[in-house]
């Protein structure tokens, strides 16, 4: 077996985790994954219940979404499974997917949120649509915090008293995930949690 990173070969004698069951198989060498920061930063605003966000965009972090989302290698969905098992592992909360606008989804051929959480074996509810084409990547900040409504809601809530926590790739003014949970708390919800695999840490 390989690193889904590099290529080079993974060294897969057992060791005593293994036997005890604490450690998970990993796609990638040591060596790689070092460079991804983990941060496990949480904060909080007026509509985000919390946003808890695992990894630093370092160029490592870039590197990874480029290949992964751009150049559609969705194998490379299986890297983050361990660390998003870690966080979305609650039967109790309900996991939502940020989802892309139907046309980008056939451009791109697949959807990177939900190959993250099928990679990681994480039970998810597909209950918002976008209602823009617009990707928030290409957008200035002042533009993203100019936009009106970017999804609804189009599926029934089963339980408004449940925690659901949105699930994005990357958080960056946090529009996205704002709005998402407008759409969910609109419709009744009284929590709404999210978790991101990558933020960009700024400079104080």
């Amino acid at each position: 077996m390989t690193c889904l990173l590099c290529d080079k070969s993974l060294d897969d004698q057992p060791t005593w985790q293994h036997f005890l069951g604490i450690q998970e198989d990993t796609s990638a060498c040591p060596t790689c994954l070092v460079k991804f920061e983990r941060i496990d930063q949480v904060i909080e605003d007026d509509r985000l219940d919390s946003v808890h966000s695992l990894y630093a965009y370092n160029e490592a972090a870039r590197e990874y979404l480029h290949q992964f989302k751009f150049m559609q290698d969705v194998a490379l969905a299986q890297i983050f499974s361990p660390s998003l098992r870690s966080v979305l592992n609650d039967s109790k909360k309900i996991v939502v997917p940020i989802p892309m606008h139907p046309i980008n989804k056939r451009k791109r051929t697949f959807s990177q949120v939900d190959a993250l959480l099928e990679a990681a074996k994480i039970p998810y509810q597909s209950l918002l649509e976008k209602t823009t084409e617009s990707v928030m990547g290409e957008k200035s900040r002042s533009e993203r915090l100019a936009m009106t409504e970017l999804f609804r809601v189009t599926a029934d809530i089963d339980s408004n008293e449940a925690i659901y926590v949105l699930v994005d790739d990357i958080y960056t003014t946090g529009t996205t995930l704002r709005h998402a949970a407008e759409a969910l708390k609109q419709r009744g919800v009284h929590r709404v949690e999210a978790v991101t695999l990558f933020r960009p840490m700024r400079e104080k």
